[in-house]
C-alpha cells in the first residue's frame, strides 16, 4: 500500500508582499511583468527587508488553528539557500527548517495528521525556455501545509484537498483566485522503495492524476526508486518526469536570518485569533442535518461557503425550513451565479431581513412565486424592503378578476384550447402562462389552474 504525504502551498489574502510594501498582485491580473517590484523583493545589493507583514502572520496562525495545530510562540526566520534564477537573493526566507519551530505543528484535519504549517516568501516566475524572469510575485507571502504520510490512495487525497479548500474558505485567508499547488511525496514501503517527490502540481485534479501514474510506474519492473528523487508532472501527457536527485535539508544550508528579528507571539494575540475561528464546514453540515433536519444534499450545498450557511442560519430562525432551503439553495444561488457574484463580494449587499420579509410575503400568499423571483432579481447590488415594491401589486385572488383574465385568454387562444381538448397537456401550461402575463405575474396560479381545468371540459 502506498504512503502519500502532501506539501500544500497557497497564496495568502494580503494586499502587500511579505517584507516590502509592493502590491501582492501578479500573473494575469497584471498587463506587464516586473511592475510591482522594489530593491527588497528583487534582492538588490544592500537592500534590507522591512518588518514582516503582520496580516500574513495572523492568517498563517488562523490556518494552523483551524487545522487543530499547536501554535509555537517563538518563531525564527531562516534563510533556505538554493541556486535558481527565480530566487534573486540566493535564498528564501521561511519559518521552517531544522532546529526551528514552524508556526503550527502536530495538528489533524479529517483524520490526516498535520506535520506543520509555516509561512514563507514566494520566488519569482522564471520561464526556463525563454530565460525571462518576472519578479511581480517575488516576496508574496505563501503558507505551506505539510501533512503526515497518512494517505494511501489518490481518491482519498482528492476528497481531502477539496474539503481543505472549503475549510480555508471559511476563514477567508487565502487568495481565492489563485487556487493551491502541492508537492506530493509517494513511497511504496512494502516494496522497500525510496520516497519520490513530485513538485508544483497546480490543481486537485492533476494531483490525483499524478499520484495514479506514479504509483503504477513505481510498481513496474526496474522502476522502483532506490534513491530519493524529485520529479515533475507533465500535464499534457499525464506523466511524471525525473528532474534530479532529492535535495536534503543539508543541501539548503538553513541559517537564521540576521536581518529579521525573532517573532515572539503573545498569548493574548493567539486568543484573539482563536475567537475568529468559526465552526468548520464539517461541523456546519452536521448541525444542518441534525439540528435543522435539512436533507444531506442541500446541507452539503449550504455548507460549501460560510457566507451562505451563516445567511441561511439567520433565515431559518423565522422561515419554514423547506421554504428557506428552496429559496437559498435554488433561487438565491441561481441569482448570484447568474450575476457572477458571491454573497460576500464588495458592493453586494443582500440584507437577511429583506430576504426574510420576501419569504414571509410568499408564506402569507400576498405575492406569487413569480413576483418573489422578480423582486429577488432586483436584490443585486443592494436589497430593499419588498413591501415597498409591492404597493398596488399584491397577488390577485379575487375570483371575479381571475375569471375575467381567463375568459380573455380562452377567447384569444382558441387553437391552444383545441390542442388541450385534443390531448396535448402542454397546451394547459401555455394558457396558464398567458393568464400570468395578463395579470403581470400577480394571478394566484393554483386558483387559475383549477378554473381552467373546469372550463376546458
Amino acid at each position: 500500500m502506498p504512503k502519500i504525504g502532501l506539501e500544500v502551498h497557497g497564496y495568502l489574502n494580503t494586499k502587500e508582499k511579505l517584507f516590502c510594501r509592493c502590491d501582492a498582485i501578479y500573473g494575469s491580473k497584471l498587463a506587464k511583468p516586473n511592475v510591482n517590484i522594489c530593491p527588497v523583493c528583487t534582492g538588490q545589493p544592500g537592500a534590507k527587508p522591512m518588518s514582516p507583514n503582520k496580516k500574513a502572520i495572523d492568517q498563517t496562525i488562523k490556518i494552523a488553528l483551524i487545522l487543530d495545530c499547536k501554535i509555537n510562540k517563538k518563531l525564527v526566520w531562516q534563510r533556505k539557500h538554493y541556486d535558481w534564477p527565480d530566487l534573486p537573493k540566493g535564498y528564501q526566507n521561511t519559518i521552517s527548517g531544522p532546529n526551528v519551530d514552524p508556526v503550527g505543528e502536530k495538528g489533524n484535519f479529517l483524520g490526516i495528521g498535520i506535520t506543520q504549517v509555516h509561512l514563507e516568501e514566494d520566488p519569482a516566475s522564471w520561464n526556463p525556455k525563454t530565460g525571462k524572469i518576472d519578479y511581480n510575485k517575488s516576496g508574496i507571502p505563501i503558507v505551506e501545509i505539510v501533512t503526515d504520510p497518512d494517505f494511501d490512495n489518490s481518491q482519498q487525497v482528492y476528497d481531502w484537498l477539496k474539503q481543505l479548500v472549503v475549510t480555508l474558505g471559511y476563514i477567508k485567508v487565502m487568495d481565492k483566485n489563485s487556487g493551491i499547488k502541492a508537492d506530493v511525496n509517494i513511497s511504496l514501503p512494502e516494496l522497500k522503495g525510496e520516497r519520490v517527490e513530485i513538485k508544483n502540481i497546480n490543481s486537485i485534479k492533476n494531483i490525483k492524476t499524478a499520484i495514479d501514474f506514479e504509483v503504477l510506474r513505481q510498481k513496474k519492473p526496474g522502476q522502483l526508486p532506490k534513491r530519493k528523487e524529485t520529479r515533475m508532472f507533465e500535464e499534457s501527457k499525464g506523466i511524471t518526469i525525473k528532474m534530479r536527485e532529492k535535495d536534503t535539508e543539508k543541501d539548503y544550508r538553513f541559517i537564521p536570518d540576521p536581518d529579521l528579528p525573532l517573532i515572539d507571539l503573545k498569548d493574548s494575540r493567539i486568543k484573539e485569533l482563536e475567537k475568529l475561528i468559526p465552526e468548520t464546514p464539517h461541523e456546519k453540515l452536521e448541525k444542518l442535518v441534525k439540528k435543522y433536519k435539512i436533507d444531506k444534499k442541500s446541507a452539503e450545498v449550504l455548507s460549501r461557503k460560510i457566507e451562505i450557511v451563516e445567511f441561511f442560519e439567520k433565515i431559518i430562525q423565522k422561515i419554514d425550513s423547506k421554504l428557506a432551503v428552496r429559496w437559498v439553495v435554488v433561487e438565491l444561488l441561481r441569482h448570484l451565479n447568474y450575476n457572477k457574484v458571491n454573497l460576500d463580494d464588495e458592493g453586494v449587499e443582500i440584507n437577511e431581513d429583506h430576504f426574510i420579509e420576501l419569504l414571509e410575503l410568499l408564506e402569507k400568499q400576498r405575492i406569487t412565486e413569480q413576483q418573489a423571483k422578480e423582486i429577488l432579481n432586483k436584490f443585486i447590488p443592494k436589497s430593499f424592503s419588498p413591501k415597498k415594491e409591492l404597493k398596488g401589486k399584491e397577488k390577485i385572488t379575487d375570483e371575479d378578476k381571475l375569471e375575467e383574465f381567463i375568459e380573455q385568454v380562452l377567447k384569444e387562444n382558441k387553437k391552444a384550447v383545441q390542442d388541450y381538448l385534443g390531448g396535448e397537456e402542454s397546451a394547459l401550461n401555455f394558457l396558464l402562462g398567458q393568464v400570468m402575463k395578463k395579470s403581470k405575474g400577480r394571478a394566484d396560479i393554483k386558483i387559475v389552474k383549477e378554473k381552467l381545468k373546469k372550463k376546458l371540459v
